[in-house]
Protein backbone atom coordinates (compact mmCIF):
# COMPACT_ATOMS: atom_id res chain seq x y z
CA UNK A 1 0.00 0.00 0.00
CA UNK A 2 3.05 2.28 0.17
CA UNK A 3 2.47 4.78 -2.66
CA UNK A 4 6.14 5.81 -2.66
CA UNK A 5 9.44 3.95 -2.74
CA UNK A 6 12.07 6.49 -3.66
CA UNK A 7 15.82 6.20 -4.12
CA UNK A 8 18.16 8.13 -1.83
CA UNK A 9 18.79 10.64 -4.63
CA UNK A 10 15.06 11.19 -5.02
CA UNK A 11 14.63 11.48 -1.25
CA UNK A 12 17.34 14.15 -1.10
CA UNK A 13 15.58 16.16 -3.80
CA UNK A 14 12.23 15.87 -2.02
CA UNK A 15 13.85 16.88 1.27
CA UNK A 16 15.28 20.03 -0.33
CA UNK A 17 11.83 20.91 -1.67
CA UNK A 18 10.25 20.34 1.74
CA UNK A 19 12.87 22.58 3.34
CA UNK A 20 12.07 25.27 0.75
CA UNK A 21 8.42 24.97 1.72
CA UNK A 22 9.26 25.30 5.42
CA UNK A 23 11.22 28.54 5.15
CA UNK A 24 8.69 30.05 2.74
CA UNK A 25 5.73 29.12 4.96
CA UNK A 26 7.11 30.68 8.13
CA UNK A 27 8.46 33.71 6.27
CA UNK A 28 5.08 34.47 4.69
CA UNK A 29 3.35 34.95 8.05
CA UNK A 30 6.44 35.91 10.08
CA UNK A 31 5.70 33.12 12.56
CA UNK A 32 6.26 29.43 13.03
CA UNK A 33 9.01 27.02 13.96
CA UNK A 34 11.64 26.50 11.23
CA UNK A 35 14.54 25.12 13.30
CA UNK A 36 13.16 21.76 14.38
CA UNK A 37 11.22 21.42 11.13
CA UNK A 38 14.38 21.70 9.04
CA UNK A 39 16.21 19.30 11.35
CA UNK A 40 13.54 16.61 11.08
CA UNK A 41 12.88 16.91 7.35
CA UNK A 42 14.90 13.82 6.38
CA UNK A 43 12.99 11.73 8.93
CA UNK A 44 9.59 12.82 7.61
CA UNK A 45 10.64 12.28 4.00
CA UNK A 46 12.00 8.84 4.88
CA UNK A 47 8.73 7.80 6.55
CA UNK A 48 6.35 9.06 3.89
CA UNK A 49 8.37 8.31 0.77
CA UNK A 50 10.07 5.05 1.73
CA UNK A 51 9.22 3.42 5.05
CA UNK A 52 5.54 3.60 6.00
CA UNK A 53 2.65 1.77 4.40
CA UNK A 54 -0.35 4.09 4.16
CA UNK A 55 -3.11 5.33 1.91
CA UNK A 56 -3.65 8.93 0.82
CA UNK A 57 -7.36 8.07 0.81
CA UNK A 58 -7.39 9.30 4.40
CA UNK A 59 -9.51 7.83 7.19
CA UNK A 60 -9.27 8.71 10.87
CA UNK A 61 -9.08 5.09 12.07
CA UNK A 62 -6.27 4.15 9.68
CA UNK A 63 -7.26 0.50 9.69
CA UNK A 64 -4.75 -1.67 7.85
CA UNK A 65 -2.13 1.06 7.47
CA UNK A 66 0.80 2.44 9.41
CA UNK A 67 0.01 5.48 11.53
CA UNK A 68 2.18 8.47 12.41
CA UNK A 69 1.68 10.86 15.33
CA UNK A 70 3.60 14.10 15.83
CA UNK A 71 3.98 14.83 19.53
CA UNK A 72 6.10 17.99 19.24
CA UNK A 73 3.39 19.68 17.20
CA UNK A 74 5.16 23.02 16.82
CA UNK A 75 7.21 21.56 13.95
CA UNK A 76 4.00 21.41 11.92
CA UNK A 77 5.57 23.06 8.80
CA UNK A 78 7.63 19.97 7.98
CA UNK A 79 4.63 17.68 8.46
CA UNK A 80 2.29 19.82 6.37
CA UNK A 81 4.80 20.06 3.55
CA UNK A 82 5.52 16.32 3.62
CA UNK A 83 1.83 15.43 3.61
CA UNK A 84 1.20 17.74 0.68
CA UNK A 85 4.17 16.49 -1.31
CA UNK A 86 3.12 12.88 -0.59
CA UNK A 87 -0.32 13.52 -2.09
CA UNK A 88 -2.63 14.02 0.88
CA UNK A 89 -3.66 17.51 -0.27
CA UNK A 90 -2.67 20.13 -2.87
CA UNK A 91 0.67 21.81 -2.07
CA UNK A 92 -0.96 25.14 -2.99
CA UNK A 93 -2.74 24.96 0.37
CA UNK A 94 0.64 25.42 2.09
CA UNK A 95 0.23 29.13 1.27
CA UNK A 96 -2.53 29.30 3.91
CA UNK A 97 -0.22 28.25 6.79
CA UNK A 98 -1.15 30.00 10.07
CA UNK A 99 -3.72 32.23 8.36
CA UNK A 100 -7.23 32.83 9.66
CA UNK A 101 -9.58 29.87 9.02
CA UNK A 102 -6.74 27.80 7.52
CA UNK A 103 -6.66 24.03 7.95
CA UNK A 104 -2.91 24.43 8.49
CA UNK A 105 -2.83 25.89 11.98
CA UNK A 106 0.39 26.66 13.82
CA UNK A 107 -0.01 23.39 15.71
CA UNK A 108 -1.81 20.45 14.05
CA UNK A 109 -5.51 20.22 14.85
CA UNK A 110 -8.34 17.93 13.79
CA UNK A 111 -11.43 20.13 13.72
CA UNK A 112 -10.54 21.51 10.27
CA UNK A 113 -10.31 18.00 8.80
CA UNK A 114 -6.83 18.18 7.32
CA UNK A 115 -5.93 14.87 5.70
CA UNK A 116 -3.14 13.03 7.52
CA UNK A 117 -3.78 14.59 10.95
CA UNK A 118 -5.38 12.33 13.57
CA UNK A 119 -4.72 14.23 16.82
CA UNK A 120 -4.18 17.79 17.96
CA UNK A 121 -0.65 18.19 19.29
CA UNK A 122 -0.05 21.63 20.64
CA UNK A 123 0.48 20.57 24.25
CA UNK A 124 3.78 18.73 24.60
CA UNK A 125 4.23 15.34 26.21
CA UNK A 126 1.08 13.62 24.98
CA UNK A 127 2.03 11.98 21.69
CA UNK A 128 3.67 8.86 23.07
CA UNK A 129 0.59 8.07 25.15
CA UNK A 130 -1.68 8.46 22.11
CA UNK A 131 0.60 6.32 19.95
CA UNK A 132 0.61 3.56 22.57
CA UNK A 133 -3.19 3.62 22.61
CA UNK A 134 -3.32 3.40 18.82
CA UNK A 135 -0.80 0.54 18.84
CA UNK A 136 -2.81 -1.40 21.41
CA UNK A 137 -5.96 -0.84 19.35
CA UNK A 138 -4.22 -2.36 16.34
CA UNK A 139 -3.24 -5.38 18.41
CA UNK A 140 -6.82 -5.84 19.63
CA UNK A 141 -8.05 -5.62 16.03
CA UNK A 142 -5.36 -8.07 14.82
CA UNK A 143 -4.04 -5.31 12.56
CA UNK A 144 -0.38 -6.01 11.75
CA UNK A 145 0.42 -2.39 10.83
CA UNK A 146 2.83 -0.26 12.85
CA UNK A 147 2.52 3.00 14.77
CA UNK A 148 5.18 5.71 14.63
CA UNK A 149 5.55 8.75 16.88
CA UNK A 150 8.07 11.61 16.99
CA UNK A 151 8.99 13.57 20.13
CA UNK A 152 11.43 16.38 20.79
CA UNK A 153 14.26 15.91 23.26
CA UNK A 154 13.25 19.00 25.23
CA UNK A 155 9.78 17.49 25.37
CA UNK A 156 11.16 14.68 27.53
CA UNK A 157 10.97 17.13 30.43
CA UNK A 158 7.22 16.38 30.47
CA UNK A 159 6.42 13.76 33.11
CA UNK A 160 3.69 12.10 31.04
CA UNK A 161 6.37 10.90 28.62
CA UNK A 162 7.96 8.78 31.35
CA UNK A 163 4.65 7.35 32.50
CA UNK A 164 4.07 6.19 28.93
CA UNK A 165 7.67 4.96 28.76
CA UNK A 166 6.94 2.69 31.72
CA UNK A 167 3.60 1.54 30.36
CA UNK A 168 4.64 0.37 26.88
CA UNK A 169 7.18 -2.34 27.84
CA UNK A 170 4.97 -3.59 30.69
CA UNK A 171 2.17 -4.14 28.20
CA UNK A 172 4.47 -5.48 25.44
CA UNK A 173 3.46 -2.79 22.96
CA UNK A 174 5.85 -4.12 20.33
CA UNK A 175 4.16 -2.64 17.24
CA UNK A 176 5.36 0.84 18.17
CA UNK A 177 8.39 2.75 16.86
CA UNK A 178 8.99 5.94 18.82
CA UNK A 179 11.62 8.49 17.84
CA UNK A 180 13.26 11.28 19.82
CA UNK A 181 14.66 14.19 17.84
CA UNK A 182 17.90 14.57 19.77
CA UNK A 183 19.03 17.97 18.52
CA UNK A 184 20.12 19.18 21.96
CA UNK A 185 18.16 22.44 21.65
CA UNK A 186 14.92 23.80 23.06
CA UNK A 187 13.24 27.18 23.16
CA UNK A 188 15.31 28.63 26.03
CA UNK A 189 18.71 27.19 25.17
CA UNK A 190 20.47 23.84 25.01
CA UNK A 191 18.90 20.85 26.72
CA UNK A 192 22.14 20.44 28.64
CA UNK A 193 21.78 23.93 30.13
CA UNK A 194 18.00 23.84 30.75
CA UNK A 195 17.69 20.31 32.11
CA UNK A 196 20.27 17.67 31.25
CA UNK A 197 18.78 14.53 29.71
CA UNK A 198 21.69 12.31 30.73
CA UNK A 199 22.23 8.98 28.98
CA UNK A 200 18.97 8.52 27.07
CA UNK A 201 19.96 5.14 25.69
CA UNK A 202 20.62 3.78 29.17
CA UNK A 203 17.38 5.30 30.46
CA UNK A 204 15.11 3.79 27.80
CA UNK A 205 16.88 0.43 27.95
CA UNK A 206 16.43 0.40 31.72
CA UNK A 207 12.71 0.97 31.15
CA UNK A 208 12.61 -2.07 28.85
CA UNK A 209 12.76 -0.59 25.35
CA UNK A 210 14.73 -1.83 22.35
CA UNK A 211 16.89 1.22 21.59
CA UNK A 212 18.57 2.26 18.34
CA UNK A 213 20.54 5.37 17.41
CA UNK A 214 21.07 7.10 14.08
CA UNK A 215 22.13 10.30 12.35
CA UNK A 216 18.79 11.85 11.37
CA UNK A 217 20.32 14.12 8.73
CA UNK A 218 21.87 11.36 6.64
CA UNK A 219 19.67 9.03 4.61
CA UNK A 220 22.56 6.55 4.38
CA UNK A 221 22.32 5.90 8.13
CA UNK A 222 18.71 6.89 8.85
CA UNK A 223 17.07 4.48 6.41
CA UNK A 224 18.94 1.38 7.68
CA UNK A 225 18.06 2.40 11.26
CA UNK A 226 14.38 2.65 10.37
CA UNK A 227 14.59 -0.75 8.65
CA UNK A 228 16.24 -2.17 11.78
CA UNK A 229 13.50 -0.62 13.90
CA UNK A 230 10.83 -2.31 11.80
CA UNK A 231 12.66 -5.63 12.05
CA UNK A 232 12.73 -5.28 15.86
CA UNK A 233 8.94 -5.00 16.15
CA UNK A 234 6.84 -8.00 17.14
CA UNK A 235 9.43 -9.25 19.63
CA UNK A 236 7.86 -8.16 22.90
CA UNK A 237 9.44 -4.71 23.29
CA UNK A 238 8.55 -1.23 22.03
CA UNK A 239 11.25 0.31 19.85
CA UNK A 240 12.94 3.66 20.48
CA UNK A 241 15.06 5.45 17.88
CA UNK A 242 17.30 8.17 19.28
CA UNK A 243 17.82 10.37 16.24
CA UNK A 244 20.63 12.94 16.24
CA UNK A 245 19.80 16.00 14.13
CA UNK A 246 20.92 19.60 13.82
CA UNK A 247 18.28 22.25 14.35
CA UNK A 248 17.97 24.31 11.17
CA UNK A 249 19.72 21.67 9.04
CA UNK A 250 20.26 22.76 5.43
CA UNK A 251 20.41 26.51 6.12
CA UNK A 252 23.86 27.41 7.40
CA UNK A 253 22.94 30.45 9.51
CA UNK A 254 20.19 28.49 11.29
CA UNK A 255 22.07 25.27 11.99
CA UNK A 256 22.66 24.25 15.58
CA UNK A 257 21.10 27.31 17.20
CA UNK A 258 18.12 27.31 19.55
CA UNK A 259 17.48 30.89 18.43
CA UNK A 260 15.74 29.53 15.32
CA UNK A 261 13.32 27.40 17.34
CA UNK A 262 10.45 29.80 16.70
CA UNK A 263 11.74 32.72 14.60
CA UNK A 264 10.94 33.38 10.95
CA UNK A 265 13.59 34.51 8.44
CA UNK A 266 13.34 38.04 7.03
CA UNK A 267 13.29 38.75 3.28
CA UNK A 268 17.06 38.73 2.87
CA UNK A 269 17.50 35.61 4.99
CA UNK A 270 14.79 33.83 3.00
CA UNK A 271 16.63 34.46 -0.27
CA UNK A 272 19.88 33.13 1.20
CA UNK A 273 18.10 30.05 2.51
CA UNK A 274 16.43 29.34 -0.84
CA UNK A 275 19.78 29.63 -2.61
CA UNK A 276 21.20 27.01 -0.24
CA UNK A 277 18.17 24.75 -0.75
CA UNK A 278 18.37 24.61 -4.52
CA UNK A 279 16.57 21.77 -6.28
CA UNK A 280 16.85 20.50 -9.84
CA UNK A 281 13.21 21.26 -10.57
CA UNK A 282 11.61 23.49 -7.97
CA UNK A 283 7.86 23.06 -7.56
CA UNK A 284 7.26 25.86 -5.08
CA UNK A 285 3.60 26.33 -4.30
Amino acid sequence: MNPHNKSIEELQEIASQVRRDIVRMVHAVNSGHPGGSLGCTDYFVSLYFKVMNYSTDFTMNGEGEDLFFLSNGHISPVWYSTLARAGFFDPKELATFRKLNSRLQGHPATEEGLEGIRIASGSLGQGLSVAIGAAQTKKLNKDKSLVYVLMGDGELEEGQVWEATLYAPHNKVDNLIATVDRNGQQIDGSTEEVLSLGDLRAKFEAFGWHVLEADGNNFETLLPALDEAKAATGKGKPVMLLMDTQMGYGVDFMMGSHKWHGVAPNDEQLEIALQQLAVKTASDY
